[in-house]
């Protein structure tokens, strides 16, 4: 079992599904850091409102004190105060009076000098009657408490005789700050944190796995209609949304995608139809005269048999030549810029060799200067020949090949003298298998490949081939663009 596996087994497959995972994490790593940072702020400040709180109720009672009057053991804020000279506090309350300070004052008592209100710490003996469920009991420990001094001779003898203590005492009051109620606040409110982050990951994954799954329907529509589409029926379009986004530019795309695939489908089959066609006729003529020169053998002119029969074979084998060069071709692949050709000497050679039958045809080559092409020097020769045999089959009198160089590119044109090829069918000419009406007599050797076959190589050559449109009345003149190369001695 490979590492992979047990993720596979937990991770879901559904798109719809993942994706509402995924918001769910994310939302749960946003609430958790929302959570903990309200946990803190909420605590600091719960911790703030408990000492200002107990400051409150600090002066309140000083001021009680300074008018000579007990405080009331009734409070919400524990306090007890005590005084140099007595055992027994003088006043406690909020829960002071569980430590039984009756008999003796829980707090410490107050040194000769003064201090002002401070905040300090002091630790409590274990409170007897300490109730956890009640927030507003003190329990045993270290706690925290503001504190505030008065000298009993700053009072009169009769507010210091009703406190009980003596005029050179010194009262200290204490007042604990309740941690227990920032503790229970910041609970209270983790807890509803907690409940409500639930119910919103819940809510968030639901939400967004029914709103994926609204925007997928489109998708899923567009993959119903596109299993559809067979080699039988490939017309079969996907319906294309009108709301205009991401599913709208999709279902654009697999339509264009589809109509290519039905194009290139219908040229594959023409073109299938048509290289059936083209073998079928030498293949009859090669089969209807060995029949005939087998049927009767001693009325056969044998030498003029074997004559037709390789002829027609040599035209099967043409065929089949340009036929396996094509299916090459249609890789795509690009010519390996390996080799530098200058196309000036090929054309001049291509110019001095080429077998000129028809009298009085005439072939010139026109070159000022050498053009440097990268290539394949077999494909760039099998290119020049296919048009030069084009321009040989049409031409009058008289066929001009010139080459020159214009900045980066080379061009590289074929003109004959012939009748011209319409303007209407300035493309169609560069089909497969396509002949002329004036052009289609098979026996001067064309398979109707070769134009195809040189515009192919141009493209291989990242160049183009094109026919320029001038009065039929000047001929045909191809046209061939190619990037420049450096010359061999300038690199």
């Amino acid at each position: 079992m490979t590492a992979t596996e047990p993720r596979r087994r937990w991770w879901p497959r559904s798109v719809r599904a993942r994706t509402a995972l995924a918001a769910a994490s994310a939302a749960a790593v946003i609430l958790l850091g929302t959570g903990w940072w309200l946990h803190h702020d909420l605590y600091r400040q719960s911790t703030q409102i408990a000492e200002d709180q107990a400051k409150a109720q600090l002066w309140s009672l000083c001021d009680q004190l300074r008018q000579g009057v007990v405080p009331d053991s009734t409070s919400t804020v524990p306090y007890e105060v005590v005084a140099t000279g007595r055992r027994a506090a003088v006043a406690y309350g909020g829960g002071m009076d569980d430590f039984a300070p009756g008999t003796r004052h829980v707090l410490p008592a107050p040194p000769k000098a003064l201090r002002a209100e401070i905040i300090t710490s002091v630790r409590l003996p274990v409170n007897p009657g300490y109730d956890p469920s009640d927030k507003l009991s003190v329990a045993g420990g270290a706690h925290q408490v503001v504190t505030a001094d008065i000298r009993a001779h700053e009072l009169s003898i009769a507010k210091a005789a009703a406190l009980g203590v003596t005029s050179d005492a010194v009262l200290r009051v204490y007042v604990v700050v309740l941690p227990n109620t920032a503790d229970a606040i910041a609970t209270t409110t983790d807890h509803l944190l907690l409940r409500a982050g639930l119910v919103g990951l819940v809510l968030i994954a639901a939400a967004t796995y029914f709103a994926v799954r609204v925007a997928l329907r489109p998708v899923e529509a567009i993959r119903v209609l596109t299993a559809s589409v067979t080699a039988h029926d490939p017309r079969e379009r996907v319906t294309v949304p009108a709301t205009g986004h991401e599913i709208t530019a999709l279902a654009t795309t697999i339509n264009t995608t589809l109509q290519r695939l039905d194009d290139a489908a219908a040229r594959q089959r023409r073109f299938v139809a048509d290289a059936a066609h083209e073998l079928r006729s030498p293949l009859t003529t090669l089969l209807a005269s060995l029949e005939v020169a087998l049927a009767y053998p001693d009325r056969t002119d044998w030498p003029a048999a074997a004559t037709t029969a390789a002829r027609q074979t040599r035209r099967l084998q043409a065929l089949a030549e340009d036929l396996l060069l094509l299916a090459r071709l249609d890789t795509r692949t690009p010519a390996a810029g390996s080799e530098t050709v200058d196309l000036t000497a090929l054309a001049s050679r291509l110019a001095g060799q080429y077998p000129l039958t028809a009298q009085p045809l005439t072939l010139t080559c026109d070159c000022t200067a050498p053009a440097h092409a990268h290539g394949n020097p077999g494909e760039y020769e099998r290119l020049l020949r296919n048009l030069i045999d084009n321009a040989a089959r049409h031409a009058a009198h008289r066929i001009q090949i010139t080459v020159r160089n214009e900045d980066a590119w080379i061009l590289l044109t074929v003109h004959d003298d012939g009748p011209g090829v319409p303007a209407e069918d300035a493309e169609r000419i560069f089909e497969r298998f396509v002949r002329l009406d004036d052009a289609r007599s098979r026996g001067h050797g064309g398979t109707g490949l070769g134009l195809a076959i040189a515009r192919d190589l141009a493209h291989r050559h990242r160049g183009t081939l094109t026919l320029t449109l001038t009065p039929r009345s000047l001929g045909a003149c191809f046209q061939l663009r190619l990037p420049r190369a450096p010359a061999p001695a300038d690199r």
